[in-house]
């Protein structure tokens, strides 16, 4: 059995915000763990703050009260065991796809003819190792969104934070992508936290989902996804899943 790779303590947090004179919490106490090697969605509407607990997680803001474990060890900033893959991509325009695959590896100072030779092991991954002299203008949005993906991959991490990827994608590509992105989880086996507010998109994808509710942002509930994958939407399990998010969606 998997052991837990992340503790979520206690957490909350306030902008200094305040409303007839009482502080106004992004987020409620709010209490959760994720085991190594799972994919563990974050689903609720928007202003929920379900990207403010990804930004505690990734070690991109601190919490005003508790505190977030990975392997022990509290996070107090960005570390590079884990890395976030954002909604819009952060291509480098003047850069290949296949130099923006290897820039993290350039960052640590691994020789070219290493890091080109990984880039282009991740860019097959991907399905794109015709493109890797393409610059990111000569991309479609799923394409650079496969190009991000590759770059997040290739500095091998534990864990990866993923603020709705493909939520700016068509339903079409974003389907094909979220494909894509279970077959290189189970062969990677990393560590996924996966934000969205697309209830489809939480069951296809995670083994548990924590739904949320706003005002201030809390967990309502964790629903454990415990369907065989590759996942048939029209499943009676799926759509059972479906109605169990909703009825807790509706109660906020």
């Amino acid at each position: 059995m998997a052991k837990e790779q992340i503790y979520v303590e206690n957490v909350n947090k306030c902008f200094n915000q305040r409303i007839k004179g009482k502080e106004v919490y992004a987020l409620d106490i709010v209490n959760f763990s994720v085991k190594k090697g799972e994919f563990f969605c974050i689903l609720g509407p928007s202003g929920c703050g379900k990207t403010t607990i990804l930004n505690i997680l990734a070690g991109f803001q601190n919490p005003t009260n508790g505190k977030v474990l990975i392997d022990g060890i509290e996070v107090k900033g960005p570390n590079q065991k884990y890395v976030t893959m954002f909604q819009e991509h952060t291509l480098f325009p003047w850069r290949t796809v296949l130099e923006n695959v290897g820039y993290g590896l350039e960052i640590n100072e691994i020789k070219k003819e290493k890091r080109e030779k990984i880039a282009r092991k991740y860019l097959k991954l991907v399905h794109l190792e015709r493109f890797e002299n393409r610059y990111p203008s000569e991309l479609s949005g799923g394409m650079k969104q496969r190009v991000q993906l590759a770059r997040t991959l290739a500095v091998n991490p534990e864990i990866i934070f993923m603020d709705e990827p493909f939520g700016a994608l068509d339903a079409i590509t974003r389907d094909r992508l979220q494909n894509e992105l279970i077959k290189i989880w189970e062969k990677e086996k990393k560590t996924i936290v996966f934000i969205t507010h697309n209830v489809n998109s939480a069951i296809i994808l995670a083994d548990r989902i924590a739904v949320m509710s706003p005002h201030p942002g809390r967990i309502k509930n964790i629903i454990d996804v415990d369907i065989k994958r590759p996942r048939n939407r029209f499943s009676q399990k799926f759509i059972n899943i479906e109605k169990e998010i909703f009825s807790e969606l509706k109660k906020y």
